[in-house]
């Protein structure tokens, strides 16, 4: 079933120059492991197409059921040089959680009432 991110995991994000920094979490063993397989590098380039300019990195951290990933060339230039609204990357997070993954519905978070 497709289901968003913001149903299964959450997330935080900042930035480091013209970088944006997501840690994307998920809540439990099973979910984690349809995180790494669905939120791959390309898919999060095709989510950010508008935003991103640069390659995506994506880096699991199976200690931590998180997924660490950089979005370069996001923030078009960085605090300092950017006219975007959020020029810190802090929302970058929210957008990411509404990406849209195949998930199975027997995941803990999909299959509470």
């Amino acid at each position: 079933m497709q289901v968003a991110l913001w149903r299964i995991a959450h997330a935080r994000s900042g930035d480091k120059a013209d970088r944006a920094d997501i840690g994307l979490f998920a809540y439990d063993a099973p979910t984690y492991d349809v995180l790494k397989r669905e939120v791959t590098a390309p898919r999060i380039a095709a989510h950010f197409a508008s935003l991103a300019t640069g390659p995506v990195e994506v880096y699991p951290l199976d200690n931590l059921l998180a997924l660490k990933i950089v979005l370069n060339g996001a923030l078009q230039g960085g605090a300092a040089r950017s006219l975007r609204m959020d020029n810190l990357g802090k929302n970058v997070a929210a957008a990411l959680l509404r990406m849209e993954i195949e998930a199975p519905a027997h995941l803990p978070r999909l299959a509470r009432p």
